[in-house]
């Protein structure tokens, strides 16, 4: 989302490495080459290119470089600048905000960007009475960050101004509207492929959408015309290669030139291969193994403690993650400001849970089903193997877990409807804002059915604190409110929390200037190849 790293979606689209912006001149002081087409291999295809209905980075990686926002994040940072609003203004009450949108920028379809433009992107996903509101599936973003109830009205003020009114102030606002799904569309284009735009996607980005094969890849091109600079590259195609091996092979031989996920038991042959380079930072994500208390006997506290207690985590991290992770235990990451080091993770303790599940009138244990993640994701590069060591140690404890698992698309719309009992799944933040963790998967909000939210946690008390925290601009308050949401979030404690991973991508050296950041989102318009 993230993206589920996606976001995965896994998001998780997109989900979520952020990289640059104008173009570019390299660290080692060389201009870029125009011209070249960049193969990035991916662990697995998009669900849709219509970003205001994804929620999987996988998606949201091609629609980052088709569309654009109203604002973006700078290079490397978490703070934001102009990109199709030249300027914005906060009212001092901050319930309303004013963007001045570029002149003289045009779609991919040749019809010209405006108001109206802004105004059709972010009204079919506010407004129920809106032409296009039931057209291609819900509006995940727009419900799950709470801008469904947060947003008042979305107006414009002349061809070139819009005003966007709230019912309450929003600390993080300016931050959330610069993420992917809020992207502006071609009106034109929606109109005229109604149901059908999530295949043929146009925007105003620095690249344009040429063909779709589902499954194997998908092909952009460079727009000459972009408002930002024409970008180096003039093609890029993301492959879908599942297998992490495979993907590696490819990439070693020249088939690809850049790749996410590789195995972490890779990566001392990457670091010998003199011509590949890693590039990594640390992560704002969590993978997690969420308990659906939907279902019985995850209504139980104790259940959910034994489960906790059952999974040796540390060794999980030690064993599958090679030193690209650490174990979670919070629902946001260290990276992340208002972190609560203080918490006491729950240890592994197999007596411990036992213990519990007979405390909870389940002395023999009892039977569930296991979801495991079919893609690699930035949290959890091999969901399989870590479902299949998930399963070991529940075993012990007396739970026998089935593994269950799905193609990318058919896992997140199930579990989005609450049809698993545990279910893998993690988070990468779309912005620097502990409220992206929080809201979106741990708000009563996000439990609504199609969930983000898919332990269906529903606390009046979490709650409470999510939106106090949402609403005040103190920053010293806000991250008191956060402290005590995650020590709620402990004591209710709805998931496993399991790891918090590096971001990395492998590269061929001859691809220049790919940087990663924070948020994890990806931009390709910096990216040049040597010849």
């Amino acid at each position: 989302m993230g993206k589920h790293g996606i976001k995965t979606c896994n998001i998780v689209l997109f989900t979520a490495l952020l990289w640059a912006l104008a173009l570019p001149i390299c660290t080692e002081g060389a201009r870029p080459i125009v011209g070249g087409t960049l193969i990035f291999g991916r662990g697995g295809d998009s669900v849709g290119l219509d970003p205001a209905h994804e929620e999987d980075g996988e998606s949201f990686k091609v629609c980052g470089a088709i569309y654009d926002t109203l604002i973006q994040y700078k290079d490397e940072s978490t703070e934001v600048e102009p990109a199709l609003a030249s300027s914005w203004k906060a009212s001092s009450d901050g319930l309303s905000w004013t963007f001045h949108l570029r002149k003289d920028v045009k779609f991919h379809d040749g019809t010209p960007f405006d108001a109206e433009a802004v105004l059709f992107s972010l009204n079919r996903q506010h407004n129920s009475a809106h032409p296009f509101h039931n057209v291609g599936g819900p509006y995940i973003y727009w419900s799950d960050t709470g801008l469904a109830e947060i947003v008042d009205k979305v107006t414009a003020v002349d061809r070139f101004t819009v005003q966007i009114t709230l019912t309450r102030p929003y600390a993080p606002f300016i931050y959330t509207i610069a993420m992917t799904p809020f992207s502006i569309v071609s009106p034109t284009s929606a109109r005229e492929s109604g149901e059908n735009f999530t295949n043929r996607p146009v925007g105003t980005g620095p690249f344009k959408f040429v063909r779709w094969d589902r499954g194997d890849k998908v092909v952009l091109e460079v727009n000459h015309d972009y408002w930002g600079g024409r970008p180096p590259l003039d093609r890029i195609i993301f492959r879908s290669i599942p297998d992490n091996s495979v993907r590696l092979i490819e990439l070693q031989n020249g088939s690809i030139d850049a790749m996410e996920f590789p195995n972490p038991d890779d990566l001392p042959q990457i670091r010998e291969d003199t011509q590949l380079e890693i590039v990594e930072q640390p992560g704002m994500n969590v993978g997690y193994l969420a308990m659906n208390m939907d279902r019985k006997p995850f209504d139980n506290l104790k259940i959910r403690r034994a489960v906790n207690h059952a999974i040796n985590k540390h060794e999980i991290i030690k064993q599958l993650y090679q030193g690209m992770g650490i174990p979670a235990k919070n629902p946001i990451p260290p990276t992340m400001w208002s972190y609560d080091d203080s918490i006491e993770e729950y240890t592994y303790n197999p007596e411990k849970a036992k213990q519990l599940l007979k405390e909870a009138g389940y002395p023999e244990g009892f039977e569930t089903t296991l979801w495991a993640l079919p893609v690699p994701r930035p949290y959890i590069p091999a969901g399989r193997i870590l479902a299949t060591v998930i399963q070991s140690d529940l075993r012990r404890v007396g739970i026998i877990g089935k593994i269950v698992t799905y193609d990318w698309g058919t896992y997140l719309e199930k579990t989005k409807y609450g049809e698993h009992d545990m279910a893998m799944l993690g988070w990468s933040a779309d912005i620097g804002d502990p409220d992206n963790f929080f809201y979106y998967l741990l708000s009563k909000e996000a439990a609504q059915k199609p969930a983000g939210n898919i332990s269906f946690y529903r606390s009046d008390e979490m709650q409470e604190i999510l939106v106090q925290a949402q609403s005040s601009t103190n920053q010293a308050e806000r991250i008191e409110l956060y402290k005590e949401a995650q020590r709620i979030f402990h004591r209710d404690i709805p998931w496993v929390p399991l790891a918090h991973a590096k971001q990395i991508v492998i590269i061929n050296k001859r691809v220049k200037n790919l940087k990663l950041h924070p948020t994890t989102w990806k931009y390709f318009r910096q990216i040049w190849l040597e010849q």
